[in-house]
């Protein structure tokens, strides 16, 4: 990627999976504007960055509301001048049946998983269409695509958001922007192990445990460093050629017809 002047905003960009895009985007000599509710994750990640050379900027918001999503963009544009790329990462999850489900469950998926990935992309679509570039990679799920019983609402957001990329990949080919999306599988984050830790399990436990359940052909959860190479590369010009799909980064979980294990 010819990147000595790009620019990227990674939502939820604090820890986990979009902590990784920022620290493989600013490896790659990529300028980053960080979002994330959580501010002492964003400041940790920006101060990491830093450290090692690369140039990031963080600043606390909630993608489910549009203002926020505004901000980050015009932060982009007020400090370096262009928004070449957009990684939609920001999410939130409730676990439970259909049955169990409240409307205030619903709402936060919507708002947050749905709503939000929408408000960062329209806040984007501006400055890309004026460049007549740009690149949009949307953190979905294997879960899109493959059924679980515990987390429904989770899944049919991260369904919809794929939708979402088709039709913008659609709608916007024509200004030269690419749309995709990342659908990761069972991906230890830093969330995972925080609540393994609440349990008094350790991160190796928690890896083996997930390793036993058997959900994936290659043997083992990824690691968020894999998932953000799957990212830069749907955001990279080595994708020039890609638009409007989605790519399975599961460990071949959607292949099969049941759990491995």
């Amino acid at each position: 990627m010819s990147s000595q002047t790009k620019v990227a905003i990674i939502t939820g960009g604090g820890a986990g999976i979009g902590k990784a895009c920022a620290l493989r985007f600013t490896k790659e000599n990529i300028r980053v504007v960080i979002g994330d509710l959580a501010e002492e994750d964003g400041q940790k990640t920006v101060e990491l960055i830093r450290s090692g050379g690369g140039e990031a900027i963080f600043h606390t918001g909630d993608v489910s509301k549009e203002a926020d999503c505004q901000a980050w963009a015009q932060m982009a544009l007020e400090k370096w001048g262009r928004i070449d790329i957009l990684v939609a990462n920001a999410g939130a999850r409730v676990l439970g049946s259909l049955l169990e489900a409240t409307e205030a469950d619903w709402q936060l998926m919507i708002d947050v998983n749905l709503k939000g990935v929408a408000y960062s992309c329209k806040a984007v679509l501006p400055a890309m269409i004026q460049q007549q570039s740009g690149a949009i990679v949307i953190i979905s799920s294997v879960n899109a695509l493959v059924g679980r019983p515990e987390m429904p609402l989770y899944d049919a957001t991260k369904a919809a958001v794929v939708s979402l990329t088709r039709s913008l990949a659609v709608a916007h080919g024509k200004d030269g922007i690419r749309v995709n999306a990342i659908c990761p599988g069972w991906t230890i984050t830093d969330f995972h192990e925080r609540l393994a830790a609440a349990r008094g399990e350790s991160p190796s436990d928690l890896r083996e445990r997930v390793h036993r359940a058997g959900y994936a052909l290659l043997g083992k959860p990824a690691e968020p460093p894999q998932i953000a190479s799957a990212v830069y590369f749907m955001a990279s010009d080595d994708a020039s050629n890609i638009t409007g799909q989605a790519l399975m980064v599961d460990g071949g979980l959607s292949v099969t017809a049941n759990k491995v294990g």
